[in-house]
């Protein structure tokens, strides 16, 4: 039987037992797999990867893993320059959506509550969420590690948390949302934009309350939601203000 070391940095820890996280440690195997399958077994899917060293050089998912090789694996960066070296994780998509698996409606809603494209489905299978994941260039976002080790999956992301609006946090950090959040703007049952429309278009179906407090709404050119600011209005945006908070006390942490 032949063995490697590892050591697992940042936030890929958190796919460790408490024992092998923060330290080296030796990892036994047959045959010569690759160093993307050696990851996996470990518990770390490939979307969360960014770089891995073998022997302190760059190497591909494909590499095979040498006897008494040391492999290092690293998560995203961020703003760190790490010059030339190659990194494995997929390039960045053009633009930044989301599909959500069917555990997590209450993030989706908070997503499309910031301005962000986001597919949800109660129920949906895993193949059909990672093949809309690839289909459509979206990023996959789960709580289970599992889908991210689907072969297919090119940009993923394991939420940490099991609160919504920590999870929303998360994703804020991770994906750099702040800059281009822009609130109510999306349908929050459907994921469509809004669009404004004249209050005498849409005055009969308002409650008699709305109709004499509020002259601006939008409507959901899908479902034809109508939405005005109102009370809904105000703990939505507390719930994007507490984000926002976590968010920052996390770079806090981090720096």
């Amino acid at each position: 039987m032949r063995s490697a070391v590892f050591r697992f940095y940042g936030e890929l820890r958190d796919f460790l037992p408490p024992r092998r996280r923060g330290v080296t440690f030796e990892q036994q195997f047959f045959g010569a797999p690759s160093v993307k399958d050696l990851i996996e077994a470990l518990g770390a899917p490939h979307p969360e990867v960014d770089l891995v060293l073998a022997d302190g050089e760059a190497v591909d998912f494909g590499w095979a893993v040498r006897d008494g090789a040391r492999v290092a694996v690293f998560p995203a960066f961020g703003a760190i320059d790490v010059g030339p070296v190659s990194r494995v994780r997929a390039p960045p998509l053009r633009e930044v959506r989301f599909v959500l698996d069917g555990h997590l409606g209450r993030l989706a809603r908070y997503l499309r509550m910031a301005g962000f494209d986001a597919l949800w489905e109660r129920g949906a299978r895993d193949e059909d969420l990672a093949r809309t994941s690839v289909r459509d260039g979206r990023i996959l976002v789960t709580r289970d590690v599992g889908l991210l080790k689907r072969r297919e999956v090119t940009h993923g992301c394991w939420v940490r948390s099991t609160d919504p609006t920590r999870q929303l946090a998360e994703l804020v950090r991770r994906f750099d949302l702040a800059r281009s959040a822009g609130p109510f703007r999306r349908c929050l049952r459907c994921n469509a934009l809004l669009e404004r429309v004249a209050k005498v278009d849409v005055a009969a179906r308002l409650p008699p309350r709305v109709r004499e407090r509020h002259d601006e709404f939008t409507r959901c050119p899908s479902c034809e939601r109508i939405y005005w600011s109102g009370t809904h209005r105000q703990r939505m945006e507390r719930t994007l203000a507490a984000a926002a908070r976590l968010n920052s006390a996390a770079h806090r942490t981090s720096a």
